[in-house]
């Protein structure tokens, strides 16, 4: 999990990932299985706008861990202490589960983000053991999105893309996720079997007033639409970021600036207000 997932307002503050400071190490690690069992963590989503009429598309699923004690943890922290304790595939399969369900009850025309770590796409029984998963839902294949961010594929590049034509081939769209904020390294772009590119905060957070940051965006926008992508700009956080990656050509965007993560009945209330009104 990457840094455009903080923990929300009120969760205790963090010295490094995982370690809470005046928290004893292996507590947490303790906590975590029982807090699977009692439904600790949960699932909130982050709409994306269409650039087009600003309408919501879907949603991204973010974990929450609302520690009895502690109060919230969010995801970063979360899946650092799970991959401590070895209770990543788990931890992500809970929360697959969770954002499935919610999922199942929303208009069939939003789609759900799926977030997909180093260890699941490392595991080379993966797509299967995902696929069969989420055949336990009725949620349709073409409404997922899996979003793998760069240290997945720093791992094993052929393995992830393995797997990740393996379940494209079953219906699942895939996103690379934070493009901008590691190497970059447009070798994905050619051999990966991508639909979308999501360009990370870092992308957006000078545009459009430096002149530079602004060049480099519109030649990331200009090659993702060469190779056939979808361009998703995250972490928008002010109308004239906004106002830019529209003109710009991007085709979704999500951030702060209209939608923290919320609840599911928030997100389904949220969508239906959100039809072309910015």
């Amino acid at each position: 999990m990457d840094s455009k997932r903080p923990s929300l307002r009120g969760a205790p503050s963090v010295s490094e990932r995982g370690a809470l400071p005046g928290v004893k190490p292996g507590m947490l690690e303790a906590d975590l299985l029982r807090a699977l069992d009692r439904r600790e963590i949960e699932v909130l989503f982050q709409p994306q706008f269409a650039c087009s009429d600003g309408a919501i598309v879907g949603a991204e699923a973010l974990a929450r861990w609302q520690h009895p004690s502690l109060g919230e943890i969010g995801a970063r922290d979360l899946f650092a202490i799970a991959e401590r304790a070895a209770l990543v595939a788990p931890l992500s399969r809970h929360v697959v589960a969770r954002a499935l369900e919610d999922a199942s009850e929303w208009p069939t025309n939003l789609h759900l983000s799926l977030n997909i770590t180093p260890e699941e796409l490392g595991d080379p029984r993966f797509a299967a053991d995902f696929a069969e998963l989420i055949g336990r839902s009725a949620i349709a294949l073409a409404r997922l999105v899996l979003e793998i961010t760069e240290d997945v594929l720093l791992r094993n590049l052929q393995q992830a893309a393995e797997a990740l034509s393996a379940l494209r081939a079953l219906g699942f769209k895939t996103a690379l996720d934070d493009f901008g904020a590691g190497f970059c390294n447009f070798r994905y772009l050619k051999e990966l079997p991508l639909d979308a590119l999501k360009l990370d905060k870092v992308m957006v957070e000078g545009i459009p007033g430096d002149a530079k940051d602004l060049a480099v965006f519109r030649a990331i926008v200009g090659l993702g639409r060469a190779l056939g992508l979808a361009v998703v700009a995250e972490g928008i956080e002010s109308e004239i970021q906004r106002a830019t990656v529209i003109s710009e050509g991007c085709n979704y965007w999500q951030g702060f600036l209209r939608a923290q993560p919320m609840r599911s009945d928030k997100m389904l209330a949220l969508s239906r207000t959100a039809h072309g009104a910015g």
